[in-house]
């Protein structure tokens, strides 16, 4: 057995002991093969698996209470930031809706990039393909045929309502990045963050230069605003949803796995390129239905509010609540989006104790440092990158 062998083998030797340490049941082997759908696979990933035999008749899956709140408690932190923006001025109103747009983002960012532990910037091209295609057939035709007169005739034709425009804004999202992936998910560290960056870029150039398509280099507008609280909450919560089922699936499972140990993942028949490529066209149906959520919330859209602002401000969001948490991409989303409200209601001076002014043109220099003085005092974001978890007694089912 040469030296590789032998690493390997001790490494799987040593989680198998603290699986069933602190578990109590059974891990991976010392040696050997397991196939994918293996449980002992998804105990080993951290998978909270019950099977149970007695009782109903055969095996079933029971999840455990920490998994109630892990959904629940995103849930709810959603809901309550659009009752409190039903109840705001009408100039404050928009601030609690950008913050609820910016979890669906987030979220979308966090299924591929906080489930793989893979670096991508470029999930904000599936939020500008998502907001564009929204955008445009959703703008009424009379309004099309005067002001998106290069368009091809099918698009300045042709008008959809609301709800179908969210999804025909999913598809695409969904369909680009299952496109994109295909070759780059087998990319990691800074290999894949320059290549999602390649996309970004070549996106955001297709969208301004091609007439064809959309308005280019000007503003498309006359978008309906249909964006209201109602739909700002239920697109969070929809996304949150998708995202929770996704990371407790066994797909999720095995790419968290991947993330953690990508070598012992390869060694128990994990096919990285396949989970991250699920995980990425996930993502981008996620992201291109929040750009429709977006452009439904404006009103009127640019290339340049879909680019590299856009892009940082998310993944900032997504570092700061805690990277490799559901829980910690909701926080981080609400607490720099309230934080970036501020900062901008501050360049023209916001009252608190007194009045508080920032120079024009300075708040992301003062968000930037908020933000790394947040890292600095915690890595991990203000989670801890952990979900949230309340401890509670529930019955188990017998």
């Amino acid at each position: 057995m040469d030296g590789d062998a032998r690493r390997l083998r001790d490494r799987l030797r040593l989680r198998h002991r603290q699986c069933r340490a602190s578990h109590g049941q059974d891990g991976l082997p010392a040696v050997g093969r397991l196939r994918v759908g293996d449980r002992r696979l998804a105990a080993a990933a951290g998978r909270a698996l019950r099977v149970g035999t007695q009782g109903r008749g055969g095996a079933g899956v029971r999840r455990p209470p920490g998994a109630v709140t892990e959904l629940l408690g995103p849930a709810l932190l959603v809901i309550l930031v659009g009752v409190v923006g039903t109840t705001a001025s009408a100039s404050n109103e928009g601030y609690f809706l950008n913050a609820l747009v910016s979890v669906a983002i987030v979220v979308a960012i966090y299924v591929f990039v906080g489930i793989s532990g893979v670096l991508s910037f470029g999930q904000i091209s599936f939020v500008a393909l998502g907001a564009f295609a929204a955008g445009v057939m959703t703008v009424p035709v009379e309004s099309k045929k005067g002001v998106l007169t290069s368009i091809f005739p099918l698009l300045r034709d042709h008008s959809i309502g609301n709800v179908p425009s969210l999804l025909l804004a999913a598809a695409l999202g969904g369909v680009f990045a299952f496109l994109v992936g295909l070759p780059l998910m087998r990319l990691s560290g800074l290999a894949a963050g320059i290549a999602t960056f390649a996309v970004l870029e070549i996106t955001h150039n297709v969208l301004r230069e091609w007439t064809k398509i959309g308005p280019g280099a000007t503003t498309l507008a006359l978008v309906p605003e249909t964006t209201g609280a109602l739909q700002a909450t239920l697109g969070a919560l929809v996304a949150i949803t998708v995202a929770f089922l996704y990371q407790r699936s066994r797909r999720g499972r095995l790419l968290r796995a991947s993330r953690e140990d990508p070598a012992v993942a390869r060694s128990v028949g994990v096919n990285i390129h396949l989970e991250r490529l699920l995980a990425f066209t996930v993502s981008g149906a996620l992201a291109g239905f929040a750009g429709g959520l977006y452009v439904h919330l404006l009103g009127s859209i640019t290339t340049e509010q879909v680019y590299l602002e856009l892009t940082f401000l998310t993944l900032a969001m997504l570092v700061v609540g805690g990277l490799t948490s559901l829980w910690g991409a909701v926080v981080g989303a609400l607490a720099v989006s309230g934080l970036d409200s501020f900062l901008s209601r501050a360049e023209s001076g916001v009252h608190v104790v007194f009045t508080f002014t920032l120079p024009q043109g300075t708040r992301l220099v003062f968000l930037a440092a908020i933000m790394a003085l947040v890292l600095i005092l915690r890595p991990s974001g203000l989670t801890g990158g952990r979900e949230l978890r309340l401890r509670w007694s529930l019955r188990r089912w017998r």
